[in-house]
């Protein structure tokens, strides 16, 4: 089993990789691989609706959208990190998680995502971590993934990686997660061993509230 986790800040060793760390090495004290994945910081545009990965099942812009896609294609779970900005998720990991989970959703007919559990990782220095995790958590919520949660909300403060690893109460809650992570998947697999299907899928209908 392995749980794939997103670094969406522009710091590669920054804020946001010291959380994803701490999950990460509690997942790996589980029996459970990971790999942290960097958005990186070069530009990343925004889905444009055209649609042709619903064609191809890859987004028109061949960048790291694409790359990541094909890593989570072999996950079994995934965190996706971002610091706040304005009291929001920076533009990198929205642009990144738009056309991430529209091209991986295929029309409906992809299953790169489709039940496996997934969590958010904020940091800040001070405030806007509730706003940025209500908003990533809404990838999920549409995409039937259950949403795992530690005991508090998943964030932590500092304006530094050091600074983080100082917020105790924050570094708790990453293990935690960790730790629950580890149990949803070793869960979803003992059900897999018992012969317990998937739920029945039903067409999508698509309205638009007036037909």
């Amino acid at each position: 089993m392995k749980v794939l986790l997103v670094n969406g800040g522009p710091h590669k060793n920054g804020c946001v990789n010291t959380a994803l760390e701490e999950v990460a090495n509690t997942l790996n004290k589980e029996g459970i691989d990971t790999e942290i994945f960097w958005v990186g910081t070069k530009p990343i545009a925004g889905c444009i609706a055209c649609k042709t990965c619903v064609k191809t099942g890859k987004c028109v812009f061949d960048d790291v959208v694409n790359e990541f896609v094909e890593k989570a294609k072999d996950a079994d779970g995934f965190i996706f990190g971002s610091p706040v900005h304005y009291a929001g998720a920076t533009g990198a990991i929205t642009s990144f998680m738009d056309r991430v989970f529209y091209s991986a959703f295929n029309g409906g007919k992809g299953d790169v995502f489709m039940f496996k559990p997934a969590a958010t990782v904020i940091s800040a220095r001070r405030a806007g971590t509730t706003a940025t995790y209500d908003q990533l958590n809404k990838y999920f919520g549409i995409t039937q993934m259950p949403i795992i949660s530690s005991r508090y909300w998943n964030m932590v403060h500092g304006a530094t990686p050091e600074d983080v690893k100082k917020d105790e109460e924050g570094m708790q809650i990453m293990r935690i997660l960790g730790r629950n992570m580890a149990y949803y998947l070793k869960c979803i697999e003992a059900g897999k061993e018992k012969g317990i299907k998937l739920p029945e899928q039903e067409k999508i209908n698509f309205t638009n509230f007036i037909r």
